[in-house]
Formats: C-alpha cells, structure tokens, sequence
C-alpha cells in the first residue's frame, strides 16, 4: 500500500472538512435566504449554476465486486472539478473532470498471475464525463428546509490513461506516448460509464460538502496493463469529499435545496395572494354585469337593447330583427306569446336542435289548431348563456325551423308559420344555474 499517497489524501480530507466548520460556524442564521419564489415561477427565480471542487482515493476495484486482474489494491490520491446546472427540484446535469492514478498488486498471490505481471500503475491523464445527478430526498415532509440530500448519478465519458506494468523478472513496460496502434500517442483512450451515489450536506445557501462514491465501468480491458483476451472488461473507483459552490445572485434561493411543497404551502397562506383573489372575483363580478347589461331588454320585444333600433315599443307589438314594429298587414296574423294559451314551450338538450319525442302531443295539438283555422304562428327560438352570442343565434334559428318543419310535415302550410331566432335573449330563469338553462333552451310558439 503507498502510504505516503493515504497520508495526503487524509490530509486533503481534513482540510476540507476543516473548511466546512469554519463556514458553518461562521453562520449567523440557519435559515435560507428569503425570496418570493413561487412553485410555478420557472427556473429564473433560482440560482441553477454550481461548481465544484473534490479529492479523494482511487481504486481499481469496486464495491460490486467482479474479476480482477490484480488481487491487491494499492490507494492513491485523485482529484477534479465539477460544474453542473441544476434543470428541477430533483434533476441536473453535471459535468465532471479529474485525473489521479490507478495502481494495484499480486503480491499476495505467489508467483504472480500466469501472465507473469506482478503488479501496474496506471496514470489518468484526464477522464471527462457528463452525468445526470437525481436529488432523491429534494423534498423533505419533515422539514420546511433541507439540510441533507441523497443523490444518484450515471453518464457516460471518456478517459486518457497510460498503464505501466512491472513482470515478475522486476521489467517495467510503460505505455505512456507508445499507445495507439502506431504506437505514437501518448494515452490510451477508452469511453466508460460512471455510476455512483452520495450525500450532500448544506453548509449555507451558497456552499455545500459532498460525499461521494462512483465506479467507472471502461469499454476496454487493458486500464491495468494487462489484456485478458478481452473476456473481461477493466474498472476503478473514485471516493471523494468535495465542496460545491452555487453561482449567481445572493437574491435568489439555490434550487438543490428548494422544498416545492413548503413553497406552496407559503403561497397558499400568502397575504397579498389572498387580495389578489379578491380582486379577480370583483371583476368578474364586473365582467358578469356588463354581460346582463348587453342583454337587457328594457321593451321586451325580444330584441336587446344593444341591438334595438326602435326602443320602447309597447307591449305585444310585433318586432322585427332590430326590434322596430312589423307592418300592420303582417303584425295582425302574428300575436305575442303572452296572448297564447292552450301550448306548452319546447324544450331541447344542450346543444342541440333535435325535437324531443315528449313535444309531439303539443305540437300536433298546434297543427290541428293551425290546419282548422286561418290563423298564423310565430316560432321563436332561445338558447342557454353556454358558447358565443352569434353561435347561440344560429343554434335559437334551428331549434325555431325544427318546429316549422314539424308543422309543415304535419299538412300545415309553410306560410302559416314564421320564425325567429333571439339566441340568448329573455331568458325565463337565471343562467347561472344548470336547472335555469334547461329551461332557456326552448321554442315558444303563439297563434292568433
């Protein structure tokens, strides 16, 4: 084992940890910095961008287990930075450079394995890679603020090494700037996956001490010198202790250590969106008012007064569509539903202008009036507040031909009847209601 190389590494681990108590101590509050981060406010209201520094020891084995080359382990010391943008609560990017040495022994295997190599040393001269980090305890149900948070990682990289193997005669073979099949490039490059896990712990809202551990699994079988016929594949690992520093304004809150449900919690119980609330319900309200306004119909000729060309025309007076009185001629075989008596109103689904089967008695008993008689029939057509003014005319037009084509296939003469639709106009309960617009979506019918 390379003691000297354990000792730095234990010094590095102290100063570091070192590090981290003096910044906690230095702390004058244990809470966050206080914003008006909102749940749905996107990501610009948080700090996304953290960069990182760590250092730790280098293994060609892995806590896994698997076949190796080599049956002891010697500790090195490896190091790197990092720097990753956080996309959510519980998801980022990272990416990771650092370089190290990898080294290892049979000295506890006598003789040495059968391909007569006795132990190697492998120089990392560089391994880059970019991972995807799961937060897989962001939001603490305990806690308002995390302090802890447990994280996953997996990615893909490349990494630049050059072995350098010892036989068991004491000959050294060293293949740094004799790689590559021309035997001219410096490091061997091969890709690898890192996948790993640790602990991050938060020291403030801008620094964080990290924990970690990640094997590195490489797409090649010749990481320690010694090429196995390709059965199997080489791999090491990396435990470190690291310190990460969120970048970007002291205003905003780090999104590692943000708890989407206090912050709802926090917008629920916020004053102001309380009053927010209250004024959007006022102007509704005003929205609602100015709506009854445009259908008001101070005459009741069945013509709003917003379209009502001739305004104030007494009671039972024919209208036509801009509500202004019908010839003297016509307006005598046409009479206002108020002098009808004997007939029922009409009434249809939602949307529709199909007949119901339950309208036919009352229809039938006005073909039979109508077909005795010279008198004449107007239909007028309605529709509920649901959809546009101009779509529940159409919709008042249709349900008014309905009948018509009713009466006419029934033996009445086409010109006995008139139509009208008024779309939302006079409405006979409130349309607030589902029970009231039931009762809009009708046809009335009157006769002389």
């Amino acid at each position: 084992m390379n003691y000297s190389t354990l000792k730095k590494g234990l010094a590095v681990s102290f100063v570091a940890v070192m590090g981290v108590t003096t910044l906690a101590s230095a702390q004058t509050d244990s809470t966050s910095t206080s914003s008006s981060a909102k749940v749905f406010g996107g990501r610009g209201q948080y700090r996304t961008w953290s960069i990182g520094v760590n250092a730790g020891v280098l293994s060609p084995f892995v806590a896994i287990g698997g076949s190796n080359d080599f049956k002891n382990a010697d500790v090195n010391l490896g190091y790197g930075v990092s720097l990753k943008k956080q996309l959510g609560h519980a998801f980022g990017l990272e990416g990771n450079i650092f370089r190290g040495k990898v080294s290892g022994t049979n000295k506890d295997l006598p003789g040495g394995q059968a391909s007569g190599v006795t132990g190697f040393e492998t120089q990392i001269g560089y391994a880059a890679d970019i991972r995807g980090v799961v937060n897989v305890a962001t939001v603490d149900f305990l806690r308002r603020e995390n302090s802890v948070n447990f994280f996953v990682t997996v990615g893909y990289g490349l990494v630049a090494y050059a072995p350098k193997v010892t036989s068991v005669g004491g000959a050294v073979t060293d293949w740094k700037d004799k790689a590559g099949d021309s035997r001219d490039k410096k490091y061997v490059k091969e890709a690898y996956i890192p996948v790993g896990a640790g602990v991050k712990f938060k020291v403030s809202d801008r620094v964080a001490f990290n924990l970690g551990y990640t094997m590195h699994f490489i797409d090649g079988d010749n990481f320690d010198g010694v090429y196995a016929k390709g059965t199997t594949k080489d791999k090491f690992s990396y435990g470190y202790a690291g310190l990460e520093f969120s970048l970007g304004s002291k205003a905003k809150p780090n999104l590692d250590w943000v708890n989407p449900l206090a912050i709802m919690y926090d917008e629920l119980k916020d004053p102001s969106l309380r009053q927010e609330v209250e004024a959007l319900k006022t102007r509704v309200s005003n929205v609602e008012k100015s709506v009854e306004d445009l259908k008001k119909d101070s005459d009741g000729d069945g013509v709003s007064d917003q379209f009502d060309k001739c305004p104030g025309t007494p009671a039972g007076t024919a209208v036509d569509g801009s509500g202004c009185p019908l010839p003297v001629a016509a307006a005598a075989t046409v009479v206002n539903a108020s002098n009808a008596t004997g007939f029922e109103t009409i009434q249809f689904e939602f949307n529709s202008s199909v007949l119901k089967t339950e309208s036919y008695p009352t229809l039938d008993k006005l073909s039979s009036v109508l077909k005795e008689s010279n008198g004449k029939a107007l239909v007028k057509g309605y529709a509920s507040s649901e959809g546009t003014a101009a779509y529940n005319l159409k919709l008042s037009k249709d349900r008014a031909n309905s009948v018509k084509t009713y009466l006419v296939n029934s033996g009445v003469s086409a010109s006995k009847v008139a139509t009208k639709g008024l779309g939302e106009a006079n409405p006979i309960a409130s349309n607030d209601t589902e029970e009231g617009r039931i009762q809009n979506r009708r046809v009335e019918t009157s006769r002389n």
